[in-house]
């Protein structure tokens, strides 16, 4: 148990962020807020490193992953918009993020912007560029089991493991795209 925690950790630290097929632009589109302002994906990747999530409510993965982009929002500030686009919802994702207390930017009914990017299930996550290219997609890392009990673990129990992961995917990744802007 020892040993995989260290290497781990070692393949978080020092691993290249995951990066979308060379030149993947994101589709371009547009939502509605619950307050009636309009969120366009390209004037918002022109103004700062976007993270597009893919969630729902019912999610337990997407659950689990909320705290990490929250600190993710807090530590990169007004360089980093977190747009999370609710899909397959029946529950209510305005009253969740308030009650939670993330700024994130509510997006409801966004399963038109899901087929898209052909995001069939939850969660899904995008880092988007000042150019509208995909620096980051989630569906592209590795499937990490948790070591004690792999893939019979529930499924809180395996987003617990994974999210602190992903979390430090999107950050290299949003890192890398604030380097490629400062060159």
């Amino acid at each position: 148990m020892r040993l995989f925690l260290i290497l781990a950790t070692s393949l978080l630290h020092y691993s290249a962020p995951v990066q979308a097929a060379e030149n993947t632009l994101a589709a371009d589109w547009t939502l509605t807020t619950p307050d009636g302002r309009s969120v366009n994906l390209q004037a918002t990747a022109q103004e700062q490193t976007t993270v597009i999530r893919f969630w729902a409510t019912w999610c337990p993965y997407c659950k689990a992953l909320m705290p990490h982009l929250q600190s993710i929002r807090l530590e990169y500030g007004e360089s980093v918009r977190i747009l999370a686009v609710s899909i397959k919802e029946d529950g209510d994702p305005v009253e969740f993020v308030a009650s939670a207390g993330y700024d994130f930017t509510v997006l409801p009914d966004g399963d038109a912007v899901a087929d898209l990017y052909d995001v069939r299930g939850t969660p899904g996550v995008f880092v988007i560029d000042q150019e509208l290219a995909i620096r980051f997609d989630l569906r592209k890392l590795p499937r990490i089991e948790p070591p004690d009990i792999g893939k019979s673990a529930s499924n809180s129990r395996k987003a617990a493991f994974r999210a602190p992961y992903w979390a430090a995917e999107i950050r290299k990744s949003i890192d890398a795209v604030a380097s490629a802007a400062s060159q």
